[in-house]
């Protein structure tokens, strides 16, 4: 089925490349990070617009970054897994479309929650706490302090934490997969039983939803795993139905 060669460099193309960016990514964040003291992901990772942080570019180069080498291990690993199924069927371009709709769907989702609890917070706070927040959150933030009062806290945190990570990408190639090879028996690790890769995505899917709504304030970005599934799922049907085969 593959006109690819085994092993990292016998990848199809856009996967390859996707992961060699990330590593270098996480690499150039540690190497930085050490000689000058510099936070790569404060710089490139994707901040709320109502942050003095936020840059339009961080849309796209947060999909790059990671917050450590297991973020960035198990995101690559299921992208090295299914994503290079994907662009065997697909071709480079097509998957290459694909992987960014779903990386920034998942931001344009993520995005929306936050501006969500953006919205709520601003209604539970007074004049003089947002001014506070906006000139001291950042620099007491960086100083590994939080303000004691809850609002103020939530605040300071929603506009100055950048989310970071693939992930919503990812989720996106997960689902592709389980759409186009349904009935595919997968291993799990945890527990080590097999499971048909259609089940596998709806387990997936059902688990971040429920996070999505019971841990609002996690530090993981469920939302934006939800995001890059829906405008995987809806990217799909688009071409199924403008398309005479899915590949």
């Amino acid at each position: 089925m593959s006109r690819y060669g085994r092993g990292f460099f016998g990848l199809p193309p856009v996967v390859k490349n996707i992961i060699m960016i990330n590593v270098l990514m996480l690499l150039a964040y540690y190497a930085v990070k050490s000689v000058w003291g510099i936070d790569l992901n404060g710089i490139l990772g994707l901040y709320f617009p109502k942050s003095e942080s936020f840059k339009p570019v961080q849309i796209l180069t947060h999909m790059f970054m990671h917050g450590g080498i297991w973020h960035l291990f198990f995101n690559m690993y299921a992208l090295y897994i299914f994503g290079q199924v994907l662009e065997q069927v697909w071709g480079p371009k097509r998957f290459l479309i694909y992987y960014m709709v779903c990386g920034l769907g998942a931001a344009l989702v993520h995005e929306s929650v936050i501006a969500f609890e953006y919205s709520k917070l601003m209604k539970n706070i007074s004049p003089e706490q947002l001014q506070m927040v906006l000139d001291e959150g950042a620099a007491y933030l960086g100083a590994g302090k939080v303000f004691t009062d809850q609002t103020m806290q939530d605040l300071q945190l929603l506009l100055n934490t950048p989310t970071v990570g693939a992930s919503g990408a990812i989720f996106g190639v997960l689902l592709a997969f389980g759409v186009l090879f349904p009935n595919t028996q997968l291993m799990l690790l945890f527990p080590p039983i097999p499971i048909k890769a259609k089940y596998f995505v709806l387990v997936y899917g059902a688990i971040e939803l429920v996070l999505a709504f019971t841990q609002p304030g996690s530090n993981i970005a469920h939302a934006a795993h939800l995001g890059g599934m829906l405008f995987g799922f809806i990217l799909i049907k688009y071409w199924q139905k403008t398309t005479k085969t899915l590949y």
